[in-house]
């Protein structure tokens, strides 16, 4: 094999004494310039993260997202929109902060002259929407001249009307769902999977009940009765606020099948009393309201936002809820 290569040395003989000098002058110029290179490197990494950071910035301060639409607000006069989408729990859209912090600024603004949720909702926590529907009847007794009106689109159930019924009327399109005056809380039994597998279930608690709701221990009569107590209690909650907002419009307030869960076309849901009239925003907007120019008072959140949230989701709390920990909902 070839012996490895090495720079002349002027020891060997084969360079005089100036030219061992030049080679480690050279050598010392190629490490000082490699060096410069990486450091040069490092410095174009550190700003380019430096420039991305401040752009998502500049992006979060100046986005529309998360401000009050301007577009109708050189009007003297208009109708304040907030939108109630989606799922209606903590940390989302629909949340009892977002939506409350936006009814608010409606309410403070003098040159809103009514006030439209509009709806597009399965329902939520019984916990949110109750936030929000204690609200709506606080701020309607301090500015009662200055209504709320829902607007259920294509969806209004349980939690999502319970907000609803709080308004001082409820209009939907004839083929919107509207209802679902119920509450459930739904998980998974693995029980016999664990068995089949051969796999022991090991769970260490301090109370007898700790674990009622283990998925992965067998459904006991006792603790079962319990957690309908509970549903049943949350559910009487939700039937009598319905009741204190829709007053005597609800046609049949005994009926059994108005508080079973059930859901109802818009059309079906009017001559019960579940909704008010049949109409979009534009129509309350410009027929009822009187002020046909509609700013959106919507909290939105901006892109820095939505991106730390993904971000930082919790994979243990997405497990537990589809392991069947999640409390009471109003769906």
């Amino acid at each position: 094999m070839a012996d490895e290569w090495k720079a002349p040395r002027a020891e060997d003989g084969a360079l005089p004494p100036q030219d061992d000098r030049s080679w480690k002058l050279l050598e010392k110029a190629v490490l000082a310039s490699v060096q410069e290179q990486r450091r040069s490197r490092r410095w174009g990494i550190f700003f380019k993260l430096l420039t991305f950071v401040y752009l998502l910035g500049m992006l979060a301060l100046f986005s529309p997202w998360g401000k009050i639409d301007a577009g109708a607000s050189s009007a003297a006069r208009y109708t304040a929109l907030i939108n109630v989408r989606g799922v209606i729990a903590d940390k989302e859209d629909a949340s009892a902060d977002n939506i409350i912090g936006s009814l608010r600024k409606a309410f403070e603004d003098t040159k809103v002259q009514g006030v439209i949720l509009r709806i597009n909702s399965p329902g939520g926590s019984p916990v949110q929407a109750g936030y929000i529907y204690d609200e709506i009847r606080r701020l309607r007794a301090q500015r009662p001249e200055l209504k709320v009106y829902a607007v259920i689109t294509d969806l209004g159930a349980s939690g999502a009307y319970y907000i609803a019924s709080a308004a001082d009327e409820i209009y939907a399109d004839k083929a919107s769902l509207v209802g679902s005056i119920g509450v459930t809380a739904a998980g998974y039994g693995f029980v016999g999977t664990m068995e089949k597998l051969g796999v022991e279930r090991r769970a260490y608690t301090s109370g007898e009940h700790k674990a009622f709701l283990d998925p992965f221990q067998p459904a006991r009569e006792d603790e079962t009765r319990f957690w309908q107590g509970v549903l049943d209690t949350t559910h009487q909650q939700f039937i009598a606020q319905v009741k204190q907002g829709r007053g005597d419009r609800l046609k049949d307030k005994d009926h059994p099948e108005l508080f079973s869960g059930l859901i109802w076309s818009g059309e079906q849901a009017l001559p019960m009393g579940l909704i008010d009239g049949l109409g979009s925003s534009s129509y309350v907007a410009r027929d009822l309201i009187k002020a046909k120019d509609i700013v959106d008072f919507t909290k939105e959140e901006s892109p820095l936002d939505r991106f730390s949230k993904k971000l930082g989701a919790s994979v243990a709390e997405r497990i537990a809820l589809w392991a069947g920990f999640q409390g009471p909902a109003l769906r």
